[in-house]
């Protein structure tokens, strides 16, 4: 059932014993907590530092473009992410850190109103919160850091005994299996109950992550997980004006393209010659009731 954030985290889950211990909530990133992918964020500040070609980048602004109206494939998003360990192949690790400085704080401020409330709500709870995501751990860990959660966990890149980039990941993926791997892991450690923890996600590669939790919340999910949630009778959050559509949804993509082209010209209209920033400012900052 489609519902405010506020109305998922008071849900009521007969499943969860009585009596629970400490509890946490885990976050996906992308398409969950910020609207698109901050790979490609990632993307356009190593272009601008001259390590992605004007070809990559626009391909890469163009899968956004498709993660926000339709979700991204593993597939898509490990495409962007290998351009970039390849991009990095030989540089010093410095220089991640140095493009992380410059994107954390325009994918913090691309947070949803919403779920930054529902973010400040699990903290008044005294429920950790976790961020766990695909995209590399420079990104994963600065970003939680200035949002103020308490943990994450990333993709992590290989570095050599000079401190460059090997073109390498160093583990496993923190995506589909490999992410619900980590939180539980994150969950032994800190001797979490995931039969009292929530998990919030909008990508079917993440049900591993949900399915781990007592508290499995969808947020602008994907076609096929929105099936799933609604068949299980998961919360289903909304914060995008710009709900995902099944291909062979013909009146899903009509609603969408009205929405999308009424905010478009807007959006177009509010920035001018800037037509870019503007299919990159629609952040999904209302809530479908």
């Amino acid at each position: 059932m489609t519902m405010t954030p506020a109305q998922a985290l008071r849900t009521p889950k007969d499943h969860v014993t009585p009596g629970a211990g400490r509890s946490a909530a885990f976050f996906d990133l992308e398409g969950t907590l910020i609207p698109g992918s901050a790979n490609v964020s990632l993307a356009r500040a190593a272009f601008r530092a001259g390590l992605v070609t004007p070809h990559e980048l626009v391909r890469d602004l163009r899968n956004s473009a498709a993660f926000l109206l339709k979700g991204a494939t593993d597939e898509r998003r490990e495409a962007v992410r290998d351009r970039i360990l390849s991009a990095v192949a030989g540089r010093p690790a410095e220089e991640m850190t140095t493009l992380a400085d410059v994107v954390i704080p325009e994918l913090v401020a691309s947070i949803a109103p919403a779920m930054h409330a529902v973010l400040d709500e699990h903290a008044t709870a005294g429920r950790d919160r976790v961020l766990l995501s695909a995209s590399p751990t420079e990104i994963v860990t600065g970003l939680a850091d200035a949002a103020g959660l308490e943990r994450a966990a990333g993709t992590t890149s290989e570095v050599d005994d000079e401190g460059r980039y090997t073109g390498r990941l160093a583990g496993p993926s923190c995506s589909a299996e490999g992410k619900a791997e980590i939180l539980r892991a994150v969950a032994q450690e800190r001797d979490y109950d995931l039969a009292a923890s929530y998990a919030y996600a909008d990508s079917m590669s993440d049900l591993p992550m949900l399915e781990a939790v007592g508290h499995p919340v969808v947020v602008n999910p994907e076609a096929e997980l929105r099936e799933v949630a609604e068949e299980r009778g998961w919360p289903i959050v909304e914060t995008s004006r710009f709900p995902r559509v099944a291909v062979t949804d013909l009146h899903g993509w009509v609603r969408m393209s009205q929405r999308l082209a009424v905010a478009s010209v807007g959006a177009v209209v509010a920035l001018g010659t800037r037509p870019i920033e503007a299919l990159g400012g629609i952040d999904g900052v209302t809530e479908a009731a």
